[in-house]
Order: C-alpha cells, then structure tokens, then sequence
C-alpha cells in the first residue's frame, strides 16, 4: 500500500514536471555574401544577427515565424502593403536588386544598408521577451532606425497582448507616465508636451510593443513618434520593485 502511494506521488510530481515546456535560444546571422548574387558583382551591406527558439515543435514554430516574419518586413523596400518574399534570402535579394535599379538616381555613389537584430531580453519558465532592432540606409541625408519588442507565452508560443500583461492597465499607465516625466524632466504637473514633446491631443501614451530586462520594464518611443530625429530614440525604464505589483501573476509569479 505504501508503494503504491509513493508511485502515485511520484507520478503527480513527474506530471507537474513535465508540463513546464523548455525551449534552448540558438544564435543565427546572415549577411549579403551568403547570396549568390553577391559573388561577382558588389552588393549593398547586410547584416542580421537574430535567434531562433528550439523544442517542443508547435512553440518553436510559431514564435521563429514571427522571428522570420520581423527579419522580411525589416528588409522590405516594397510599395505593396506587404512584403512578397517567403524567406530570409529572398528578402535580402530584393533588397539588393532594389538598389540595383535605383544607384542611377542617386547623385553620389552610396550603397543601401541593412542592420537588423533580434535577441532575448528576459526569460523565465513561462514568458519571452525579445528585443527586435533594425537600421536603414536608403540614401538620403540619414538612415532610420527603429526597436520593438514581442512577448511571447512559453507555454503556447502565442504573442502575449500588451494590456495581458497587467493586473491594472489603468495603474500601469499612471506609473509609466510618472516616470517618463520624471526621467526626461517634464513637469509634474501640467502638459506632458511642456518641454517640447509631440504627443499627440496632449494626451500621455505607452508605445503598444514594450518589453522586458534583467532591471524591469522598458518601452521606448522611436525617432518621431513624440519628437525629432535628432532627439533620437527616448527610452523610459520602471525598476521590477515598482512594477512587479502591476504585472500578471500567470507571466511574473
């Protein structure tokens, strides 16, 4: 009779235990030499450095799609709504062949860049969050960058909505716009566009795609969205003792 308590004990526990899903990151790159185009001839400069997850297959899957999906928009110079290439190398040769047909235009020699990153900035046995960077040169007096970040469930390997992620998106919001005043020294008080901001109606707002580090909390607003390009990319970061009480208990026990 103990024994079979014990087993079924044991089978409870060994149940419990392989419920967690694990996934193992993989570094990955890609430049332009790897394109068989590139061999003879000279090609504009691209460089990908990403990661792609591994294990349980259907989470796998659908978090590397939206990797793979990232890395093709990045590159896409396209007027459609959406990009045509199916995989990474097909995008890296439309982005070179787009600057084949156009160098005539341009009243200097200069070549199109690509820079794009993809890398994890938090993890824990439920939840991703993955930093997802991009740099372009198309000509012009400068290129343009952007960062987004994309949270994903480990448990299912779906997108987690950005409201999902709080017990009080209300209270968040309060939070996040206390400290973008505090951190780039707006009044307290009074209009958040007081020293110059764009904000849009006056009205404070939280980028839709923030993420997560080893400190806390992070979103950050790209060149023009509340101002200038040469204000650059404006960052805001909430410390995990302020924040973890807001955060979803099902992603941040």
């Amino acid at each position: 009779m103990r024994f079979l308590s014990f087993l079924f004990i044991f089978s409870i526990i060994t149940v419990g235990c392989e419920t967690k899903p694990s996934i193992a990151i993989k570094p990955q790159s890609f430049s332009e030499k790897e394109l068989a185009i590139c061999k003879n001839e000279p090609c504009s400069e691209i460089t990908l450095d990403y990661l792609l997850v591994e294990g349980e297959p259907e989470i796998a899957k659908k978090i590397n799609t939206k990797i793979k999906d990232f890395l093709i928009a990045a590159l896409f110079l396209g007027e459609d709504e959406n990009p045509s290439a199916k995989t990474i190398n097909e995008a890296a040769k439309q982005f070179i062949l787009a600057y084949r047909d156009h160098k005539n235009e341009f009243e200097f020699d200069m070549a199109y860049e690509a820079n794009v990153s993809v890398r994890e900035s938090f993890k824990n046995d439920r939840f991703l969050s993955l930093e997802m960077r991009s740099y372009l040169f198309t000509g012009g007096a400068h290129g343009y960058g952007s960062v987004l970040f994309r949270n994903f469930d480990l448990e299912t390997g779906a997108l987690v909505d950005t409201q999902s992620l709080f017990n009080d998106w209300e209270a968040f919001q309060k939070l996040a716009e206390k400290a973008f005043r505090e951190q780039h020294e707006v009044p307290s008080k009074g209009s958040i566009n007081a020293t110059g901001f764009w904000f849009e109606k006056d009205r404070f707002y939280v980028p839709e795609l923030l993420g997560f580090t080893e400190n806390g909390l992070i979103f950050i607003y790209n060149q023009y969205d509340i101002a200038s390009y040469a204000a650059g990319q404006i960052t805001v970061e909430i410390p995990w003792k302020e924040i973890q009480p807001l955060l979803n208990k099902t992603y941040f026990p």
